[in-house]
């Protein structure tokens, strides 16, 4: 089965521990059987105005959120032992890592795949294959930098990528685009 769940989260300035929001998207085969979306107040209410310009989250937004370590008991059961998939998946697991780390959690038991990488794999002649040119590409209109958009298109390129080198699995996906599961 196509089991996964696609992340996404957007920070708040340069560094990994700003987190301000996080989406997830939990598949099972091709269907979406939950996902959630939440602001968060990061660690230090310093807002980059790039970042804001980006994704549209101002401190006033998210200046009366839990931060993330309150989140985390709801949030781990959705990623404990499930395969995570985000678009340039080493800014999503450098955040989360960063996010871990700041408030001193337990890592979830998971493992990762980026559909930059799987991107590039199946439709090498884009032009590039940041997520709103390969969601393009393949009909799937969006809100880019919206968290919640993000990890649905983000989930959409996997489904896509599987159906067109035949994958039933993430597994059978990986091997068939020559990536491996990376250890979060």
């Amino acid at each position: 089965m196509l089991d996964f769940t696609a992340i996404d989260f957007e920070t708040a300035n340069k560094y990994a521990n700003s987190a301000c929001s996080l989406a997830a998207v939990t598949m099972n085969d091709d269907r979406c059987v939950k996902e959630g979306y939440t602001l968060i107040r990061p660690p230090f209410m310093v807002f980059d105005s790039g970042n804001i310009q980006i994704h549209g989250i101002t401190p006033d937004q998210v200046a009366h959120k839990p931060k993330f370590d309150a989140l985390w008991d709801r949030i781990r059961p959705h990623l404990e032992g499930r395969i995570l998939v985000a678009h340039y998946a080493v800014f999503d697991t450098r955040v989360l890592r960063s996010l871990l780390k700041t408030y001193h959690l337990e890592k979830p038991q998971a493992s990762y795949a980026c559909t930059v990488e799987i991107s590039r794999r199946v439709w090498p002649d884009l032009p590039n294959h940041k997520l709103d040119t390969v969601a393009g590409h393949l009909g799937y209109s969006f809100h880019h930098h919206q968290a919640l958009d993000d990890a649905r298109a983000c989930a959409y390129i996997v489904l896509k990528a599987a159906e067109i080198v035949g994958a039933s699995s993430m597994e059978e996906l990986l091997k068939a685009t020559h990536l491996k599961l990376k250890t979060l």
